[in-house]
């Protein structure tokens, strides 16, 4: 059963900049033919756009394990998580950064801090991004203190 689940998309100024590419490919293919410079400025974007939503990293807790991107990891190996917000959140991405710890960082959004008790992995956190901090916390607490 799933219990939270989020997907990590984008922030939407990202998916303005690359609107940039429509310029970009009129600019090459206009001389050439007006018609395929249109559309192939139109695909390229569209393409751009597929390839961000498609890759968008997804977060997931379920009853056996907590999924972050394409690693995971079981229940009984998620220890305490704390919620991380604004400058606290800036700082554990920076100077309070262990360099052994799994990221998944997404921009400037909050993060969680997931302790790994797992004693055969040399990862002692992961720290992820997320947009709500505070449920997933909860969610995962609610984990470590069910095992």
């Amino acid at each position: 059963m799933t219990l939270y689940r989020e997907r990590l998309y984008a922030a939407p100024w990202l998916f303005a900049a690359c609107f940039l590419v429509v310029p970009a490919v009129l600019l090459v293919f206009l001389p050439i033919n007006p018609t395929v410079g249109v559309v192939l400025a139109v695909l390229m974007y569209l393409a751009i756009v597929a390839a961000l939503l498609a890759s968008a990293p997804v977060l997931e807790v379920t009853d056996a394990e907590f999924r972050a991107g394409r690693a995971s990891v079981e229940r009984e190996f998620v220890g305490s998580v704390q919620p991380f917000t604004g400058a606290e959140a800036r700082a554990q991405r920076g100077v309070r950064l262990d360099a052994r710890a799994w990221l998944l960082l997404r921009g400037s959004l909050p993060v969680v801090k997931v302790e790994i008790t797992d004693a055969d992995d040399p990862v002692p956190y992961w720290l992820v991004s997320t947009r709500r901090p505070h449920q997933l916390a909860e969610v995962l607490n609610s984990l470590h203190a069910a095992a």
